[in-house]
């Protein structure tokens, strides 16, 4: 991707490097791929390797402490190169919830080992079938015995959870009617997959439009030790509401990616393509859509890199965070839809990717928050309106 950068760009190195590590896996390695519903375990552990997936974890934990804004640089190089981070993001954020709310014990434990791909923490059991967004309904229930928790219940969407040793999950464990507040009663947990698989744990693989190797995550008399709940019992939604705000940046900046790679593939063809004796990049009809694209993708970068910006500061980026990943996603499905209409029919064919990378993207106008939840939070949080039910 030839797209201009900042002449400041702190993180150009970083780009750079990255750059070269996709450029191991071209097209053709996606593609067979997603014929498969593979996973793609080289490119992961390539990413591994390279110490980008614990780019956020701290040096004494083996990590490369680096800001959320490198994390950001990372995924959107990795998807405006034409690749697909989503087999692993999650991590970067995920360890966030046992960085600021586990025990000594269980950084020492776990990041470390996170850091350096001896352990995939991927998988995140939130989300449920009757509850969807709305988290302080689900139903998942962890009752305390001893020296372990006993949990019951389903998860949905919970991506990578056939290839991740660790799931951080969300369970209630008091019942919601004997909490003063619907956000109290639920609880964190580290989950050993390996250990729990075929003892309580069942994982169902659900197959979608895009190979993003989602599952459904059933729950009967599993047992999860004492020590592995994290911080405080009953304090689990505020625990795990604390990334979301990193969550929707490092996914906005992915969008990004995306849209700089349709951008640059529609600009490419507009250019080399001729009809009538001409190329059909001379015909406004096709320039304008790509342009315009090119400047929503701009605007919404800009809001991501302040997101980026507040969060590495300290400061609230709720506002920047949200509004984000919605433009983001919004952008980076205009550009699709004009590199699609550029190709035309070759736009279909899955040599050329773009059906790929169109598929991909569509995701991000539903998860990991849909639009219309984005714009009630907006309405809500920052202009001060009722509360929409």
């Amino acid at each position: 991707m030839d797209q201009p950068l900042p002449s400041a760009d702190p993180h150009a190195e970083i780009r750079e490097e990255v750059r070269k590590l996709c450029a191991r896996f071209p097209g053709e390695y996606w593609r067979t791929l997603d014929e498969a519903r593979g996973y793609p375990t080289a490119f992961v552990q390539a990413l591994t390797e390279a110490g980008y997936l614990g780019a956020l974890i701290p040096e004494e934990y083996g990590g490369a402490g680096l800001p959320l804004s490198a994390a950001a640089a990372i995924l959107e190089t990795v998807q405006s190169e034409g690749c697909n981070g989503a087999a692993c993001h999650a991590q970067m954020y995920i360890m966030g919830t046992i960085l600021r709310h586990g025990s000594p014990e269980q950084k020492q434990a776990y990041l470390p080992k996170i850091a350096t791909g001896a352990l995939r923490l991927q998988a995140f059991g939130v989300t449920e079938p009757t509850s969807g967004t709305d988290t302080t309904s689900l139903r998942t229930f962890a009752r305390r015995e001893g020296d372990k928790y006993i949990v019951n219940g389903q998860k949905v969407w919970t991506s990578r959870a056939e290839h991740s040793d660790l799931m951080l999950l969300l369970a209630r464990t008091t019942p919601r009617d004997q909490v003063a507040r619907k956000t109290e009663g639920l609880s964190t947990f580290i989950v050993d997959m390996k250990q729990a698989l075929g003892n309580g744990l069942t994982i169902r693989p659900i197959r979608t439009m895009m190979n993003h190797n989602s599952c459904e995550v059933f729950f009967d008399n599993m047992e999860v030790p004492a020590e592995n709940l994290v911080g405080v019992e009953g304090r689990g939604f505020r625990y795990v509401l604390d990334g979301m705000n990193a969550e929707r940046l490092l996914i906005a900046a992915e969008c990004i990616g995306d849209a700089k790679w349709f951008i640059a593939k529609a600009s490419a063809y507009a250019k080399e393509r001729r009809v009538f004796g001409r190329p059909i990049g001379q015909n406004q009809g096709v320039q304008f859509p790509i342009a315009r694209a090119y400047a929503q993708m701009r605007a919404a970068e800009l809001l991501v890199r302040e997101g980026c910006a507040k969060f590495d500061s300290g400061e609230h980026c709720g506002e920047e965070a949200n509004m984000a990943k919605m433009l983001a996603a919004e952008a980076s499905w205009a550009a699709g839809e004009a590199c699609i209409q550029t190709h035309g029919g070759f736009g279909f064919a899955e040599e050329y990717d773009i059906e790929r990378k169109f598929r991909e993207t569509r995701l991000y106008q539903v998860a990991p928050i849909s639009t219309n939840l984005i714009l009630s939070y907006i309405a809500e949080h920052v202009l001060g309106m009722p509360r929409s039910y």
